[in-house]
């Protein structure tokens, strides 16, 4: 009996060591994370992305890759067999595409490095890495970190990122304010390490032309082509309010103007922070060069992204989304104001 009793305390004793094998500390992940990020080749991943600081959730599909050691490749979509915008970055500088419209933006940019991005992975590595005040948990499943970031909206300030135990490759991410509220919320549902990637994965006129071909739009239009999509265009004219306007801000003046291009709608806000929105129906252009923005940046927004920009002492952010092409200029707004102004512009009034 003895002997029994002897084998079993022994068998529990190397099921315990057993478990506890399985179990990483966080210095264990944290060293692994650290070999990770130094091999890194490269990935291709998806993921669904929700953020909710408006007044309705809005969903978008989110595809990533990533060539090391600084190619990228970022497509947003309402739908997901359609970019509606693709961030690109290679040797010849940045991109920022809209296929739709046949638009393209290039800047001389340090994108993506020095401030953490939901939804790449070498950032989120960067973020859990950097951070001395982290968390650490686990569940069945995941090791989960909490961490503080440095996301360029000032309001998002803390995110759990959540890993899968099997490889460290990322599960979720959620963004929160300072009071714990999720504002972005990103589901990957797949993952590729190390991915391979072919020659002009990257190049600017190649994501254009193949964006476009899925959305069935002209690549070498004619005139007459880019007429009968730009008359294809819905007819009625969305305008978009800010949801947010600094403390002191006035009531808006609006004014309509008929140009050669469409009503033109003009947004004034008066008070102790002026600024000034400027909305036009979106048309699809004819010529595909990009516009340099050699002074300017890519700027996310949540639901796009944006071109910032500064000329003397005013700021201005211009921007597509919804069918609608949007400048937004100030004198008097600094960095984070304007973006969070261009961030809420959620409001409609239909025209």
């Amino acid at each position: 009996m003895k002997k029994v009793i002897s084998l079993l305390v022994v068998i529990a004793a190397l099921l315990l060591v057993l478990a506890a094998c399985g179990e990483k500390s966080q210095e264990d992940v944290i060293d692994e994370l650290d070999k990770i990020r130094d091999d890194l080749t490269g990935y291709k991943a998806e993921a669904e992305m929700t953020i909710q600081t408006g007044e309705e959730p809005q969903e978008y599909q989110v595809e990533v890759w990533y060539k090391s050691p600084s190619s990228y490749r970022v497509a947003l979509s309402n739908d997901e067999d359609e970019p509606s915008q693709i961030i690109l970055r290679n040797e010849e500088g940045v991109f920022v595409l809209t296929p739709a419209l046949n638009k393209s933006f290039r800047f001389q940019s340090d994108w993506p490095e020095n401030n953490s991005q939901v939804y790449l992975y070498e950032s989120l590595i960067d973020d859990i890495l950097m951070d001395p005040e982290r968390s650490f948990s686990a569940t069945e499943e995941h090791y989960v970190f909490q961490t503080n970031t440095n996301y360029t909206n000032k309001n998002l300030n803390q995110q759990e990122i959540m890993l899968n135990k099997s490889d460290l490759t990322p599960a979720s991410v959620k963004i929160m304010d300072v009071d714990l509220t999720v504002l972005v919320n990103l589901e990957f549902s797949s993952f590729e390490l190390n991915a391979s990637f072919s020659d002009g994965d990257f190049d600017m006129d190649r994501n254009m032309t193949y964006a476009q071909l899925d959305m069935d739009i002209p690549t070498l239009a004619d005139d007459a082509e880019v007429e009968e999509v730009n008359e294809n265009e819905n007819e009625s004219f969305t305008v978009f309010y800010p949801m947010y306007t600094p403390q002191g801000t006035g009531y808006p003046e609006v004014n309509e103007v008929d140009t050669e291009n469409g009503k033109r709608v003009i947004i004034s806000y008066e008070g102790d922070e002026p600024f000034t929105i400027v909305q036009q129906q979106s048309k699809f252009v004819e010529a595909s060069a990009p516009v340099n923005i050699n002074e300017g940046e890519p700027v996310d927004l949540g639901f796009t992204y944006g071109a910032l920009s500064r000329n003397g002492e005013t700021l201005s952010i211009s921007w597509s989304y919804e069918g609608t092409d949007f400048f937004l200029s100030s004198n008097h707004l600094d960095r984070d104001e304007i973006m969070a102004v261009a961030r809420s512009v959620y409001g409609t009034e239909e025209k």
